[in-house]
Formats: C-alpha cells, sequence, structure tokens
C-alpha cells in the first residue's frame, strides 16, 4: 500500500496554524501573476472510454461547471491501463488549473493498492478538489440463482462452496476488492473471473458465466428493472427510491460493507490555494442546483454532500486502510 500521509497543504486549508496564514500571501501572489482564474478553456480528462459512469458524471458536470467558470470546460476521454495512463499524465501536468482529472475509486484506489509500481500517489501527487456524486453498489445476482434475500445468499453461498463465481472489471478493480471484502466478512467463498471493462462484465452476468457481482449500481438499473437479475443489497447510506425494497448493508448487519464509490475532481499537486477553492466552489454550485440534483438521482447517483478538499482527502485516505487490508489478505496484485 502507498504511503499516504497527510502532507503540509492539509495544515494550509484548516486556516489553524500560524504557517497557513504565512502561506496565503505566496498563494495568492501566485494566482495573481497567472491572471484571473479562469482565463482559457479548462480540460476535463476523463481516464475511461466514453459511455462509463466516469465519463457520464464529467459530462454532467462539464455544461453547468462551463457557465459558472465562464469559460469552456472540455471533457477529454484518455483510456488505458484502467485510468492509470492519464492519471499519471494530469499529475504530472502544469499545476494552473488548467488540466484536471475526474477521479474516481478505481484510478485513486484501487490502482495504487494493487498496482505497486504505479507513477503516482492519489493523495501527495494531487490536490483533490471535490467530490461529483457518490454511486451504490449493489450485490446483484442472475435471475436463475434460487436466492431471494441476502441471507438466503449467504446460506446458499456456504452450502455450495466452490459454485459460485463472481465478476469484477479485471484484476485488481474495485468489483474486485468489493467482493474480497464481502468474503472477508461474511465467510463465503466465490471464485472471481476478471473481464476487460464493465461492458463485459455486464454481458457475464447476464449471460450467467458469473452468478453474482458487488460493483456499481449505476451500470445493472435497467437490468434490474427488467428482471434479468436482481439485488439483494445496496452498499449505500440509504435505500434508494429506485429500489425502495433492498435492503442496506448496515441494515443486514454488515455496516462494514456499506461504502458508496464516489467521483471526484482532481488538480495536479501545487496547484495555487485560490484557483483550488476556486474550483470547490464551482462544483458546490453545480451540485446544488436542483435540475442537476434531480439528474444525478435518475441515474443512481447521490448528489455529493459539501466536503471541504483536506476532509475529501481524509476519506481517501481511510478507504486506502480499509481496503488496504482487503488486498493484502487476499494478495491482490495486478502487477
Amino acid at each position: 500500500m502507498p504511503n499516504v500521509p497527510f502532507s503540509r497543504r492539509h495544515f494550509l486549508r484548516t486556516g489553524l496554524s500560524v504557517a497557513a496564514l504565512a502561506c496565503a500571501a505566496p498563494l495568492a501572489a501566485q494566482a495573481q501573476a497567472q491572471g484571473a482564474y479562469p482565463s482559457r478553456p479548462i480540460t476535463l480528462v476523463v481516464p475511461f472510454p466514453p459511455g462509463g459512469s466516469v465519463d457520464i458524471m464529467a459530462r454532467q458536470y462539464s455544461e453547468p461547471l462551463s457557465r459558472i467558470l465562464g469559460v469552456p470546460v472540455v471533457v477529454d476521454n484518455r483510456p488505458g491501463a484502467g485510468g492509470s495512463v492519464a492519471t499519471q499524465s494530469v499529475a504530472r501536468s502544469k499545476p494552473d488549473g488548467y488540466t484536471l482529472v475526474v477521479s474516481s475509486q478505481s484510478s485513486h484506489l484501487a490502482n495504487p493498492l494493487t498496482q505497486p509500481k504505479l507513477g503516482y500517489d492519489p493523495i501527495k501527487d494531487f490536490e483533490n478538489i471535490a467530490i461529483l456524486g457518490r454511486q451504490p453498489n449493489a450485490l446483484v445476482v442472475h435471475s436463475s440463482l434460487p436466492v431471494r434475500t441476502f441471507a438466503e445468499f449467504l446460506a446458499y453461498a456456504k452450502k455450495n462452496p466452490g459454485k459460485l463465481d463472481y465478476g469484477s472489471g479485471g484484476v485488481g478493480s474495485m468489483g474486485q476488492l468489493n467482493v474480497e471484502m464481502l468474503k472477508a466478512s461474511t465467510g463465503i467463498y466465490a471464485t472471481h473471473i476478471p473481464y476487460r471493462g464493465g461492458t463485459h462484465l455486464i454481458t457475464a452476468v447476464l449471460s450467467n458465466e458469473v452468478q453474482f457481482i458487488l460493483d456499481n449500481l449505476v451500470i445493472m438499473l435497467p437490468y434490474i428493472k427488467e428482471g434479468k437479475v436482481r439485488a439483494l443489497a445496496v452498499a449505500s447510506e440509504q435505500r434508494l427510491p429506485q429500489l425502495p425494497d433492498v435492503p442496506t448493508m448496515a441494515e443486514l448487519g454488515y455496516p462494514q460493507l456499506n461504502l458508496s464509490s464516489w467521483t471526484g475532481i482532481a488538480a495536479p499537486a501545487g496547484t495555487p490555494e485560490p484557483v483550488v477553492q476556486k474550483l470547490y466552489q464551482a462544483v458546490r454550485q453545480a451540485a446544488s442546483d436542483p435540475a442537476m440534483q434531480t439528474a444525478l438521482r435518475a441515474r443512481g447517483v447521490f448528489p455529493p454532500e459539501e466536503m471541504a478538499p483536506a476532509a475529501f482527502e481524509r476519506m481517501m485516505a481511510d478507504r486506502m486502510v480499509r481496503y488496504g487490508e482487503v488486498v493484502r489478505k487476499a494478495k491482490i496484485s495486478a502487477d
């Protein structure tokens, strides 16, 4: 697991130290030297192909952010290596606020934990600015599996060891980490079948190549409504309006599994604090719009709560610890 201690910039954000006051003037001067920010188009790098949940979120925000900031916010898809290539490229970009990355648990959690030779640190190499939305994960089973509740699923898995296969978007993906945490928490056994991305995973679940997944609900919601697959539990802070009869993991007695996914926005480390704050406030303004909240909920996404950059990074560090234990115990490596 990469080293994730809080750097001095976390204390700068709190405003609680004399050092913060001392550094404020140089940061402001740096921002003024650049001219009024922003003064030209901003590139929002999506490290995945078009059509996925991260890409959809980026496009949902690009127009309102353009309107709020007064410059074009252009979505640039740069897929490759599970999001690592583009994320590393942004980490090495000029820290001026004009090249941002749409971060996710894939690029900023799973990859750093399962790829020891990764060329970036998700906290030290970025200013993690804001959460764009939270996507609930769901335990989804093929409709042919003779279970209708989470308890029945656990009983079936324990009674039939070796008969269940689960799918994910690849070795070291969040789908694998989620199920390995489920296995560690419940004592069930299942075989991992990795696929190359979400599209192949959906096909595998629908064709019963794998019997279950614990992954992003957004990609499976249409098929749940059609009855092709069945949701037994959601990893979410609350039940979903689209699936009011499906309990949360916490309700079922497994609060440690109640970890929704997040999508965020990040800039290279060293981006001036006034720029970080301007971007954070722009995201908050966009997210608080009722039309945005309606659009996000329609996709099964929870609008983001107010979480300042320092709090965002504390949450990330906590997730690194939690999932890091799973990665070590299951000996997961994507290298």
